[in-house]
């Protein structure tokens, strides 16, 4: 018995001296093997990270996109066309959204949201539709910047998590569209007489008609204006303005003078259109006499008649029914004066916007 119990004794030991001298034999291959398998990932991982800092924000958006689909089998889907991943403590009634139609811009500001925010938070929808696509950390914000295609309204919604983002066409949730231009601007002053400069007139009364518009939030009409304040886009940007929002209407509001710029007993309303109807089909005679219709009623100026655009002009070309109203003459000392007044230009506001309904109305 006693032999029995030391000859187990004797294979134990020598069992397990074996398995000890195997794995003293074994173990610094097995820590090497090791040390590589975690190499490789650190250096798959630094690699990962070091395309993703060299791709655009467009690119990392897709690249997202497809860490997405490969972690849950299937394409991300939410409401609208992009979601951002809110930081932590920021709601989305925070973040602030504005519009730049001129030059198709949507601009997003997402408060306390860092340098990195697009790569601690990950963007995930489509660029369709999206020329580019820039962020950038200014203060307290980090800021998105869209440049559209075309000149798009954005749609927002949130919950607790998540900004989703939608763009959405004029035509989709406007009847009607029309680009309202204020002639000058800038350091494009028009006609100067007394001291007084056109591009102010022309802008004061725009913004009557503006906020005519504003105040009647039943009409379902888009209006689209290319500048409400002192500053003076090129043609180029006034006239892709009208081809950008498939504008139906571009309405122009100027001022005139004489040739010669000196004062005379010259005075009345004028409006100048575009392509006839025959030509382009879109009406701009027709247009051109209701707004001089409507708006000398409005304030009882003389009527000067209709001209035919030149050639070099903001409207030449359009594919929308145009018109560029020439409201008074500041080469009249009377219309020089009436026109410098809140009430006139209320007055001149008021007609262009009779104008517009009626057209509408009459064109179906």
């Amino acid at each position: 018995m006693e032999e029995k119990i030391l000859k187990r004794t004797a294979v134990f030991i020598m069992t397990l001296s074996v398995v000890f001298c195997l794995g003293v034999f074994h173990f610094p291959r097995l820590r090497t093997v090791s040390e590589e398998l975690i190499a490789s990932i650190k250096e798959r991982r630094t690699k990962t990270e070091a395309e993703r800092l060299d791709m655009t924000e467009l690119e990392l958006m897709a690249y997202n996109n497809k860490q997405a689909e490969e972690e849950t089998g299937k394409k991300p889907s939410f409401t609208g066309q992009i979601r951002l991943e809110l930081p932590l403590g920021v709601l989305g009634s925070d973040l602030k959204i504005n519009s730049d139609y001129l030059r198709q811009k949507i601009e997003i500001r997402i408060p306390y949201a860092g340098e990195s925010y697009l790569y601690e938070y990950p963007m995930l929808g489509s660029g369709e539709n999206v020329e580019s696509l820039t962020y950038q950390k200014q203060e307290n914000y980090g800021v998105l910047e869209f440049i559209m295609s075309q000149v798009y309204e954005p749609q927002v919604s949130y919950d607790d998590d998540y900004y989703y983002l939608d763009f959405l066409e004029p035509q989709e949730l406007y009847d009607k569209v029309i680009v309202i231009d204020a002639g000058g601007g800038g350091d494009d002053s028009g006609v100067v007489k007394q001291g007084i400069l056109e591009k102010n007139v022309n802008l004061d009364i725009v913004l009557q008609l503006k906020e005519i518009f504003d105040a009647s939030p039943d009409e379902n009409i888009g209006v689209y204006y290319t500048r409400t304040t002192d500053e003076n886009p090129n043609r180029k940007l006034r006239k892709t303005l009208i081809d950008k929002t498939n504008a139906d209407l571009f309405i122009g509001v100027y001022a005139n003078a004489t040739q010669s710029g000196r004062m005379s007993s010259i005075h009345g309303t004028q409006v100048w259109y575009g392509e006839t109807e025959s030509e382009m089909g879109m009406g701009s005679k027709d247009l051109a006499q209701i707004c001089l219709e409507e708006i000398t009623a409005a304030t009882g100026s003389s009527n000067k008649g209709l001209m035919k655009e030149k050639d070099d002009s903001v409207i030449s070309g359009s594919r929308a029914s145009a018109v560029l109203i020439k409201v008074g003459f500041m080469t009249n000392q009377q219309e020089l004066d009436l026109l410098c007044t809140k009430e006139y230009q209320y007055k001149a506001a008021q007609g262009i916007y009779h104008a517009i309904k009626r057209f509408f109305k009459e064109k179906g």
